[in-house]
């Protein structure tokens, strides 16, 4: 199981160094988010940061970037990186689409299949000069008269999906190089709930005449890690990221799921009463933060870590933020990194 990392920083200076440093610590993938910045600039910034880690983003959002200018930023950052860029996309949900980035919703299944089609097609022919024509629904493809006249590092660059419901999750399986898991997913809730909608997503993939099996794709599950000496420390720090999803009330079954609904329910009453998204962490109880992150001592989170070997085939660790000073996530990520080092036999 491979182990990777989510690097933080006040800059991207600061955010660069601490990939380079996950990097020497044993990460084998360092990803880059899209909210607070750019996915695709904080990952230029990352690939000429680090030689041997792959440089992924987790995720880019696919619908508000035109797919010829994602595919183009791909390609950049395919040289740019030496052939180590994984191209992470998500569809982001419907309020963020819209009110936020003016951009078409639609049907976010087929709007993301066609979107992966383009970013292939595109990639495959670009420096060609043939038309690039594809009927759709939601990105029909009618390019005549281009070529793009720059080296290609690869024509098939890999592409992860992130999904949360089960048809997007089926998608990334048929047609993904990958699937990234939402920032919070328990071993139990992968194997019961995650595992059997991959497998129907495999069975409809055709892969050459011989499908599609799970070792043809990596399970990226996204672990919010907090490591400390003081566990009651480490659980109030990550404390804030459950808050900050238990306030949304869509995610209901999952919380129901893991018999935490009365705490998700204490959690939207205070956030019906006032308080801010990011500061909702002492309402949430330490069974909520035991069930949902990687928080505790370096043993404990080790052993938590390891309860997803057979079932991920990689574990994306990043440090808490909401609701905390600089200073602690700062703290949170060298023990992180330190841990990288540990379970990997870098170098820290």
């Amino acid at each position: 199981m491979r182990i990777t990392y989510g690097p933080w920083g006040e800059t991207l200076e600061e955010q660069a160094a601490a990939a380079r440093a996950a990097e020497e610590a044993g990460a084998e993938v360092v990803w880059v988010p899209e909210l607070h910045r750019s996915a695709t600039v904080s990952a230029a910034a990352l690939a000429q940061a680090t030689g041997t880690a792959r440089v992924g983003t987790a995720i880019a959002l696919a619908f508000t970037r035109s797919p010829m200018v994602t595919a183009l930023e791909a390609l950049d950052l395919d040289e740019l990186s030496g052939g180590r860029f994984v191209l992470g996309l998500g569809s982001g949900v419907k309020r963020l689409n819209e009110d936020w980035h003016n951009a078409r919703w639609g049907k976010p299944v087929g709007h993301l299949r066609e979107t992966v089609r383009y970013l292939r097609h595109f990639w495959e022919h670009c420096g060609t000069g043939e038309p690039m024509v594809l009927e759709g629904e939601h990105e029909p493809m009618r390019i005549v008269g281009y070529q793009r006249p720059f080296p290609v590092v690869r024509t098939r660059i890999p592409i992860y999906l992130a999904a949360v419901g089960p048809a997007m999750t089926r998608l990334a399986a048929e047609i993904g190089d990958g699937w990234i898991s939402h920032e919070l997913c328990s071993p139990s809730y992968l194997a019961e709930r995650i595992l059997p909608e991959i497998e129907a997503g495999l069975a409809k993939a055709h892969v050459d005449e011989r499908g599609k099996g799970r070792g043809d794709l990596d399970l990226v599950v996204s672990a919010a890690c907090s490591v400390d000496d003081d566990p009651k420390l480490a659980r109030r720090r990550a404390a804030g990221l459950v808050g900050f999803y238990a306030s949304v009330r869509s995610y209901a079954d999952f919380f129901a799921f893991h018999d935490l609904a009365a705490e998700q329910e204490a959690v939207i009453e205070a956030f019906r009463g006032g308080r801010g998204a990011d500061h909702l962490g002492d309402v949430v109880t330490d069974r909520m933060v035991d069930a949902l992150t990687l928080a505790g001592t370096h043993d404990e989170v080790r052993e938590r870590i390891a309860a997803y070997e057979g079932l991920a085939g990689s574990v994306k660790l990043t440090p808490p933020t909401h609701g905390l000073p600089a200073a602690e996530t700062r703290a949170a990520q060298r023990s992180i990194i330190r841990l990288i080092a540990d379970i990997t036999g870098g170098r820290a």
